[in-house]
This record gives C-alpha cells, structure tokens and sequence, in this order.
C-alpha cells in the first residue's frame, strides 16, 4: 500500500518532464504534416469587389515555384518581413499569392498601400477556416510549392538575413 501513498507524486513527476521536455521544443522546427501533400482544396474572394481572388488552381503552375505567404494589416512581424517579401515576389521562376487572414479588406488594403504590394494574387480568408486547413499557427506564415505540392514551410517572419536560406530553398525546388 505504500505505492498507493505516493502516487500523485509519481503523476506530478511525469506531468513536469512532459512539460520541462515540451519547453525545449521550438515550435518553428516542428515539420508541417502538409509537407509533401497537395495544398487545400480553396475558393477565396479577393480583398476587392466579387469573384475568386485566391484559389488552389493557381498554385498548380508547372513553370513556376509557387510562394503563399499569409499576412495580416495587425501583425508587426508582417511589416517586418514586408521588405523580403517584395525581393521574394520580384525572384525569377517564383509567384507570390498572399492570403490576408482574419484581417478586415479595407485595413489589408491601407497595409500594402503602405508597404507596396509584392503578391500576384491574394485572397480573403475573412475567419480564418482556409488557414485551418494549411496547418497555420499565426502570422506570417509561409509555404513554398512545386506543381501544386507543398515542400516547405517557414513560420514566422522571413528576415533579410535569411534570404540566402530562402534563395537556397527556390533554387532546390527549380532543379
């Protein structure tokens, strides 16, 4: 019966290694379950008027590394990745879609009126459901695809300094 007696110390060990182990872990290294999967099926209005503003044929571009990069008018990172961004869209053999998450047309408009807009296309994921289905964590979130397949994903924001990182990634998926 002394087992019995220290039991909840047993749980509470177990309960503080998950945790201390859970701790360590750093949430930009835990891989996508959409690597190496076909992108959401998706139908997005765009940030203006009606029609299809975003949908998953466009990302099926053989001639083409196709980048999807969710951003939102609220979130600081977004402004600070904006500058990696515009080279990223302006890099041959890459398209760059954006999808504008949670965000209000009117503010994601002011946004890339600020900043400049880099992306092709974008559109609107009003509540949020299509960035459900990609896997996304927050803003910015970014996917790299090759014939309508997801290979890589960054999360968070894309620095100048790892442009070279991200330039390296375009190149491997052209080959």
């Amino acid at each position: 019966m002394p087992f019995k007696r220290f039991l909840p110390l047993f749980i509470f060990a177990g309960i503080f290694v998950a945790f201390a182990v859970g701790l360590t872990l750093n949430p930009r290294e835990i891989p996508s379950a959409l690597i190496n999967k076909a992108a959401p099926e998706f139908s997005l209005p765009p940030l203006q008027g009606d029609g299809i503003g975003l949908q998953t044929a466009d990302l099926n571009d053989p001639d083409h590394i196709i980048i999807v990069n969710f951003f939102a008018s609220w979130c600081g990172p977004c402004r600070i990745e904006h500058p990696a961004l515009e080279h990223l869209g302006k890099t041959e053999g890459v398209k760059l879609f954006g999808i504008a998450y949670k965000d209000r047309p009117s503010h994601s408009l002011s946004f890339l009126k600020s900043l400049g807009n880099p992306y092709a296309k974008i559109g609107a994921d009003l509540k949020g459901r299509n960035a459900i289905d990609w896997g996304v964590t927050g803003t910015p979130e970014t996917f790299f695809l090759k014939d309508g397949v997801i290979r890589y994903q960054h999360i968070g924001p894309i620095h100048e300094v790892q442009m070279e990182e991200i330039l390296a990634v375009i190149k491997e998926l052209q080959q």
